[in-house]
């Protein structure tokens, strides 16, 4: 499973011969002006909700590419009126890909479209393949409910929003970290503009102090689980 930072919390993930690209907002973020989304492989796309800072780019990677978006029944069928393939899914609920397993787990946050028209709830996914299982938060607060993912699944990944003032910061991720018994963390969600800059040593430290790994990526960059 290789994972792949388009800056913000815009992620591809290769697994098992197919390509998701999550919450892709490339063009509209300065800082991931090298990233042509032109050149970007997508079988799927994952979406966490419906703010303009997680889906600028949906419409255009999917075009290119007939990817299927797969997210809440809201913003799936939001898509699907357009004319794009689409999976729509809700809240505990769980579907077998020809990559991998999905869950679609809670997040604590809004969601609304660009012209404020409905989003539906926020969302974040479990993703089990390749004898792999990643967690990806999405923009959510410290929640109690992450508790239960472990029940579940063991995780090898938790990709956790870090920045602030949106969501959790550093010092609630950690606690997240221990909510989703995940100690290799990848922070998503920070330095994108000014409310959720932070302090990338300060970020690391904290979360070495509390035994675990923070890898904050430069856009562009990848990892291999």
């Amino acid at each position: 499973m290789k994972i792949t930072f388009y800056g913000h919390a815009s992620l591809s993930i290769e697994v098992s011969g197919k390509t998701i690209i999550v919450d892709p907002f490339i063009t509209g973020n300065p800082k991931a002006s090298h990233i042509d989304i032109a050149t970007l492989k997508a079988d799927y796309i994952l979406l966490t909700h419906a703010h303009q800072d997680h889906i600028l780019d949906v419409e255009a990677i999917a075009k290119q590419t007939e990817a299927t978006i797969i997210s809440t029944y809201e913003v799936a069928t939001h898509y699907g009126a357009k004319g794009f393939k689409f999976h729509p899914m809700n809240h505990g609920g769980s579907w077998q890909f020809d990559f991998g397993k999905v869950k679609l787990v809670n997040a604590v946050h809004s969601s609304s479209f660009p012209d404020g028209s409905y989003g539906g709830n926020p969302c974040g996914f479990v993703i089990e393949g390749e004898h792999k299982n990643i967690y990806i938060s999405g923009d959510t607060a410290l929640t109690m409910d992450m508790k239960l993912i472990p029940m579940r699944t063991k995780l090898d990944l938790a990709i956790l929003s870090i920045g602030n003032n949106f969501t959790m910061d550093v010092e609630d991720a950690i606690i997240a970290a221990d909510f989703v018994e995940c100690d290799k963390i990848l922070g998503v969600h920070f330095d994108t503009f000014g409310y959720i800059e932070i302090n990338h040593d300060d970020a690391k430290k904290k979360f070495f102090n509390a035994g675990k790994d923070l890898m904050l990526l430069e856009i562009g960059q990848s990892i291999q689980l």
